[in-house]
């Protein structure tokens, strides 16, 4: 549809969701932020979709929450009140999620690219948790962000609001890697194909696994490890696995090109 601002589309085992507001930067206004999730559960469900890319047109990713919605508005009616779902839908997705950007984000924008797998960002995009700058607390995002970065960086950067580069994003683990423009598309393929070649229920409890609290020692999780480690060995899909790499082939949920 003309009208819409996010859009959708399937090929090869990847659903390309692509924010499509560039007159506002692709802010979370109302109705792209119904349009994501609407997106993100329908990729979710699809059992032909391995991998779900998150990009955007327009020199911006996402500015963040729409500001002209939210003036005015009091805290019932606010926005921010419909994001937590989408965070948790990009963070709990049982299929990778590769964040695309090719320019900037701010505030709800970096949530977003913290709650995904793995983000790939051009050097010239930059980065900012500009909400204190405007008398508010970047609350909901640092559920997402603050796993990803080192607690000095997150001090640093949630208290002075300053804008940092890719570059950076990248040490402090915000990014996965920061490409020069010309490079972007085939660093963000690099790592769908990667992807791809997982099991589907593999690639979706071990997303689980990386979520899990952490033993306090080895020996505290041996005994659940080893059951979940059995159970996906005598598998279907760990049979078929193991089968297609005894025989020289690609197993079964591989998308054919």
């Amino acid at each position: 549809m003309a009208d819409e601002l996010v859009h959708y589309e399937v090929a090869a085992g990847v659903a390309t969701i692509t924010l499509d507001s560039p007159h506002n930067r692709n802010a979370l206004s109302a109705q792209l932020r119904r349009e994501l999730s609407e997106s993100l559960t329908k990729a979710r469900a699809d059992d032909d979709v391995r991998v779900i890319v998150l990009t955007h047109t327009g020199p911006v990713f996402c500015a963040g929450m729409d500001l002209k919605e939210a003036r005015g508005a009091g805290a019932g009616d606010q926005g921010v009140n419909e994001f937590p779902q989408i965070l948790d839908q990009l963070w709990t997705s049982p299929k990778p999620v590769v964040a695309r950007l090719a320019g900037p984000a701010r505030a709800g924008g970096i949530g977003m690219i913290a709650a995904t797998d793995i983000a790939v960002a051009v050097k010239t995009a930059t980065f900012a948790f500009s909400e204190v700058r405007i008398g508010v607390v970047p609350a909901i995002i640092s559920l997402t962000v603050f796993p990803r970065l080192n607690a000095r960086a997150a001090h640093e950067l949630f208290l002075t609001g300053d804008t940092f580069d890719a570059e950076r994003a990248a040490n402090i683990g915000l990014i996965n890697s920061a490409v020069d423009a010309d490079a972007l598309d085939a660093e963000v393929e690099r790592y769908v194909k990667a992807l791809t070649l997982g099991g589907p229920k593999a690639l979706a409890t071990t997303k689980e696994l990386l979520s899990k609290p952490r033993p306090a020692t080895p020996s505290d999780g041996f005994e659940e490890m080893l059951a979940l480690s059995t159970r996906f060995f005598a598998s279907e899909e760990g049979q078929e696995g193991i089968t297609a790499f005894a025989q020289k082939r690609k197993p079964n949920w591989v998308p054919q090109d």
